[in-house]
């Protein structure tokens, strides 16, 4: 590969996602959808995941509108052969982006065998089933592609009531890690992204206690909530051309937090 010289102009990677078949899973709502409108935004035709076609249709119709291509899939990402099926039927696409999430917020002596379950299988099982299944539609063509999990902030410090999402996020670091050596060697790379608090649907109501806010936003060096525009240029970044040399990293959107 030539180097510039001199009297030679270096050109950016190019942001677009032109002719790349996008799926998000976790679409309907909050981090997912902004992370779906954005890769619209840039060009990418959109698939959208999750369990409430309610929610899908009505991102999908808002980001037709806009002029970008989206469609919908009725998806439980917990079901190993339902992903294998469905991605199978409908694949390949070169830019994942798992957002399926959940949280169940409580001390550790509270924790029941079933709360850990629920967490684990949306926050990891899932993150498994998706990347695996993506791998494979891709290396059969010998295309290149750009998974990322959204991960958290708690994928590298703790929390107070947050053992079990923790645990879960820093299992997900360390799945990307591994996946970004096992499939770097087919151009496929693999991140983590890694938000605050983010004010969705499904953080609206712990950030409605004043106490928690003002903890919130003490440890954020910016001063402030996340909103889910923050997130969007990082999601274009880590899918476009922008980052091909970025995988097994961590993109960290916290505000400062984890600088600490």
């Amino acid at each position: 590969m030539s180097r510039p010289g001199a009297g030679s102009v270096a050109m950016t990677p190019s942001f677009r996602l032109d002719g790349r078949r996008a799926l998000v899973a976790g679409a309907g709502r909050g981090i997912g959808l902004a992370a779906a409108q954005a890769l619209a935004q840039a060009g990418a035709e959109v698939t959208l995941a999750a369990r409430t076609v309610s929610e899908l249709e009505q991102a999908a119709a808002a980001i037709g509108q806009a002029g970008g291509r989206a469609q919908v899939l009725a998806l439980d990402v917990t079901d190993a052969l339902a992903v294998q099926r469905e991605l199978a039927a409908r694949g390949p696409f070169q830019i994942l982006v798992n957002s399926a999430g959940t949280n169940r917020p409580k001390l550790l002596a509270d924790t029941t065998a079933e709360d850990i379950d629920a967490v684990l299988a949306v926050n990891i099982k899932a993150a498994f089933f998706l990347s695996r299944e993506v791998a494979r539609g891709l290396s059969a063509l010998g295309q290149a592609g750009s998974i990322i999990h959204v991960s958290s902030q708690m994928g590298h410090v703790g929390g107070p009531k947050r053992t079990l999402y923790c645990a879960s996020k820093h299992a997900l670091e360390g799945l990307c890690k591994a996946l970004a050596w096992e499939l770097g060697g087919q151009n496929i790379r693999v991140n983590t992204l890694c938000p605050t608090f983010i004010e969705t649907e499904l953080t609206r109501p712990m950030l409605k206690d004043a106490q928690f806010r003002a903890f919130v936003e003490s440890r954020i060096a910016l001063g402030r909530i996340g909103r889910v525009e923050d997130i969007m240029g990082a999601v274009v970044f880590l899918a476009s051309d922008a980052s091909a040399m970025v995988t097994g990293s961590a993109l960290m959107v916290d505000g400062g937090w984890t600088a600490q």
